[in-house]
């Protein structure tokens, strides 16, 4: 999804300022949404790549005046009316106007150390990979609607295959709910003046993880 979320190589937002000591939570409603959305997680009601698309969709003006766990609670407020759980109205109210949905799992306190640990999204492969270690790729110039995890920094640009790292589900199609569709993911090395531009340091190397279905043969 091209989106004000994919800020890559984006100009006139200034250098990224880390905080100095900068704690786990900035406010006590931080750490509510984040528990917030691991329990919603666990009921398997959508997957990890609609959790992103999901933020993708804000609005850019919302986008850009939110915070990291603001954004997290704008989407699941989203998903949450999206899946029938509740509507805008009840959330706005606070409570709920209704009976609620009956959900398949919910998470317990026994469940709360399994649910901090990422899955595994490796999958058996449908075929050979298509590229090996050492050959010269071309991302491609796409430009969809929906999640995509290829950076537009990245696209219609030549680089090298660094590594396989195996098959794994398809982000861009488990994002819009059209199955794993598990694809080959490679590392990719670009020179930097690949990316931008003779300006850029000469020595400097950029990598992305990139799946099969974006590259073709330079």
């Amino acid at each position: 999804m091209d989106g004000i979320h994919d800020m890559g190589g984006m100009h006139g937002f200034g250098k990224v300022e880390p905080e100095e000591n900068e704690p786990v939570f900035h406010a006590e409603w931080e750490g509510r949404c984040l528990a917030l959305n691991r329990a919603m997680g666990f009921t398997r009601l959508w997957t990890i790549d609609q959790t992103r698309a999901g933020i993708e969709e804000l609005p850019p003006d919302v986008y850009l005046s939110s915070s990291y766990y603001k954004k997290w609670a704008l989407r699941l407020e989203n998903m949450v009316v999206q899946q029938g759980l509740a509507d805008a109205e009840e959330i706005r109210n606070g409570h709920a106007a209704r009976p609620g949905r009956p959900l398949k799992r919910k998470l317990t306190l026994a469940d709360v150390d399994a649910s901090l640990t990422r899955g595994s999204y490796a999958r058996p492969a449908p075929a050979p990979a298509r590229f090996k270690v050492g050959d010269r790729v071309r991302t491609k110039n796409i430009h969809p609607a929906t999640h995509t995890r290829l950076p537009r920094y990245a696209r219609d640009k030549v680089g090298t295959i660094a590594a396989l790292r195996g098959c794994h589900v398809f982000p861009d199609t488990a994002a819009i709910g059209k199955g794993e569709n598990p694809q080959w993911l490679y590392t990719v090395l670009f020179d930097g003046r690949e990316l931008w531009g003779e300006a850029a340091e000469s020595l400097l190397k950029v990598s992305i993880e990139a799946f099969e279905p974006y590259l073709e043969p330079a």
